[in-house]
């Protein structure tokens, strides 16, 4: 009996052994590639100085960003997962917080296009606020983030930042 006993156990183990893995959600891909962004970056954008950092927290379950661009106080956004969703919440300098989420794309493992999603200390999504953020990760020293603002009269900016990472 314990021979048949150990016989099973010794199956059982086997077969758990060669059980493939669970795949990794494409979101938590998509966030554990935005991770190997830490360090300090350092670019330009409409003439002016720009400098950003990104930091791993919180056991690794969060990326945070200050972004200093020439003279204007740092924002900071928080990169994190919801669920099986990759999730940007943006401290703006406008005191709005927007939300927006990403559907990270296999074709374009790089790019990651953030959607907004909605906003907290935002009346209306008629006041001026963050709407939308395309990052690009060019190679490993180099990444570019474009961001899209929509004024009050929903009339839509785009700003371009080119990062080089510092060395």
């Amino acid at each position: 009996m314990n021979v048949i006993r150990s016989l099973l156990l010794v199956l059982v183990v086997l077969g758990l052994a060669a059980a493939p893995a669970k795949a990794q959600s494409k979101a938590q891909a998509s966030f554990d590639k935005l991770k190997t962004l830490a360090g300090d970056w350092e670019g330009a954008a409409g003439g002016a100085t720009s400098k950003v950092s990104y930091r791993v927290l919180s056991n690794g379950s969060v990326l945070q960003e200050t972004m200093q661009n020439g003279t204007e106080d740092p924002m900071v956004t928080i990169y994190h997962l919801d669920g099986d969703r990759l999730m940007v919440t943006h401290y703006c300098g406008a005191g709005n917080q927007p939300r927006m989420v990403a559907a990270p794309d296999p074709a374009k493992p790089n790019v990651f296009a953030f959607k907004f999603l909605d906003a907290t200390n935002l009346t209306s999504t008629q006041e001026g606020h963050m709407r939308d953020l395309v990052l690009t990760i060019v190679d490993t020293d180099h990444i570019t983030q474009q961001w899209m603002w929509r004024a009050q009269n929903n009339e839509q900016k785009m700003e371009l930042f080119k990062f080089s990472r510092k060395k």
